[in-house]
């Protein structure tokens, strides 16, 4: 993709107004964070309970409890609503409705908008990435006002004011900049990069190595398995992200590594609490109906088995993970796959 040229960028060149789409922990952080720096900010929520507690009680108890959320942050129920006057759209929908909310989006989107997507995974069906859904359903016109935002960043610490990393990726480095230094804060710092398939590979593998990595704990493994699954699984990550078109030196960044650290030794990551929940013996069914927010490496873990298969990528945890979720393999038993593996060289990022 070509990247459009500065005079495009001029069409807003001042953000005013933010649009955000999707209202769980994530998109409530970002939100805050972005309505704390003064901008007036409109979330959407699917469930009107959440739009009348953020309206009403300037806080989002169902997914982000404990937080005061600024007068300047308000809530709807209309997609059309959140994106129609604005001039910039965050985009934090769980992945698997993403292609349903943004293509309710699209005719609304204003010309020159720029489009910040935080969502992470890849579609089961389709197998593409955040990226490609959007270029999918989006229009023509808003193509070269897309850019991506990850790093290793839980909610609640953003919201919190703890000091976070993060990077926005996009094709267009004007845009990455624009974007770059609106969400930066004496707290909140973001880099930028080009590699956009690197930062997207990064933010949806790191899931599914995570769930891995919460299983070594929940089955009393301690930090020689730990280092090993964080090591081994970011070679995984790196393999599959290079057979896509990115950059190997991404995945050593924010998005790849910094992510994975964060995802697997972190106590607030979702997915490290299923793979937790699953080496001590719980099955998936039980681990879902506890929980009300999503984990997205269950689903993306599919995806990623597919994927590696249909490019012919050696992803050997990722491969033990989706067994353990959907084929009911107990962890113990995938720990002992892996280690029973026939001698490998380490570094086999091209093969």
């Amino acid at each position: 993709m070509s990247a459009p040229s500065s005079e495009h960028l001029r069409d807003h060149e001042v953000i005013t107004r933010i649009g955000v789409l999707g209202a769980g922990s994530w998109g409530t952080a970002l939100a805050k964070l972005l309505a704390d720096k003064g901008y007036p900010v409109q979330i959407w929520a699917y469930e009107s309970d959440v739009v009348r507690a953020i309206n009403e009680e300037h806080e989002n108890a169902a997914y982000l409890p404990g937080f005061k959320l600024p007068d300047n942050l308000t809530a709807t129920g209309s997609i059309k609503d959140a994106v129609s006057d604005k001039d910039m759209i965050l985009s934090v929908s769980p992945s698997h409705v993403l292609r349903h909310v943004m293509s309710e989006a699209a005719p609304y989107i204003p010309v020159g908008v720029p489009i910040v997507s935080a969502s992470k995974g890849i579609e089961n069906d389709t197998l593409l990435l955040v990226s490609e859904i959007l270029e999918e359903v989006l229009p023509i016109r808003c193509h070269p006002y897309l850019a991506y935002l990850s790093g290793p960043s839980f909610a609640k610490e953003v919201a919190a004011n703890m000091p976070t990393l993060v990077v926005i990726a996009s094709y267009s480095a004007n845009l990455a900049e624009k974007i770059q230094h609106t969400f930066m804060t004496d707290t909140f710092r973001a880099y930028t990069s080009h590699d956009v398939i690197g930062v997207e590979c990064g933010g949806a593998l790191k899931n599914v190595i995570a769930i891995g990595a919460g299983a070594v704990s929940g089955m009393g493994l301690q930090h020689n398995s730990m280092a090993a699954m964080i090591t081994r699984g970011l070679n995984e990550i790196t393999r599959l992200a290079v057979r896509k078109g990115a950059n190997p030196l991404t995945l050593a960044g924010l998005a790849g590594m910094g992510d994975l650290v964060l995802t697997c030794t972190g106590g607030l990551s979702r997915n490290r609490t299923v793979g937790v929940k699953l080496g001590q013996g719980q099955t998936i069914e039980e681990i879902l109906a506890e929980m009300k927010m999503v984990a997205e490496g269950v689903r993306t873990s599919r995806s990623v088995y597919d994927l590696s298969r249909k490019l012919q990528v050696e992803m050997p945890i990722c491969e033990q993970v989706y067994h353990v979720l959907h084929e009911g393999r107990p962890a113990a038993e995938a720990v002992r796959q892996l280690l029973a593996r026939d001698p490998k060289q380490e570094m086999r990022f091209y093969d």
